[in-house]
């Protein structure tokens, strides 16, 4: 950290490539390489909610800011179900970017914890808009968790992922 700023130079997360095809994993992990400017080296196995397919599990470190251009890179392969977070770290919010087919990209605020942040501005806005509850799921990302449920358990072997629903 700089000694002249108040906020991380570097931060650390987790890209969940919850399911790919086959032909796309070496194009993922190209566009992941060209992002962190290191090789990661992914483990792909079955997915069990969609066979045919396959997920995988990368840490990364790197800039702050680095979740949102690894996002940018996956992206342009709109058959992909994948989640990236960036953890919070000294003066920055973390995130936790979800996107999901037919629902696109969806973005939230996390706090140390994981749970999705949502700001006073934010909240004044939704209570404004006069359909709070259908504001509040979006803002919470309801649609990109139920879609992404089945895909986040990995059956047997799996690697564990936590980011869950129902955490309390």
């Amino acid at each position: 950290m700089r000694a002249s700023n108040q906020f991380a130079d570097a931060a650390t997360g987790v890209v969940y490539i919850h399911s790919s095809p086959a032909a796309v994993c070496p194009h993922i992990e190209w566009a992941l390489a060209a992002t962190l400017d290191s090789r990661p080296d992914p483990t792909w196995i079955g997915q069990p909610a969609d066979p045919g397919l396959l997920r995988t599990t990368v840490n990364w470190t790197g800039p702050v800011g680095t979740a949102a251009r690894l996002v940018d890179a996956l992206r342009v392969w709109q058959m992909l179900r994948f989640e990236v977070t960036e953890d919070p770290s000294e003066g920055v919010d973390g995130e936790r970017y979800s996107y999901a087919p037919g629902l696109g990209l969806w973005r939230g605020n996390t706090s140390a914890n994981g749970d999705v942040v949502v700001g006073e501005g934010r909240l004044r806005a939704l209570l404004a808009s006069g359909n709070l509850a259908a504001e509040l799921h979006r803002a919470l990302g309801t649609a990109w968790d139920e879609v992404l449920e089945p895909y986040r358990s990995g059956g047997d072997g799996a690697e564990v992922t936590w980011l869950r629903r129902n955490v309390g």
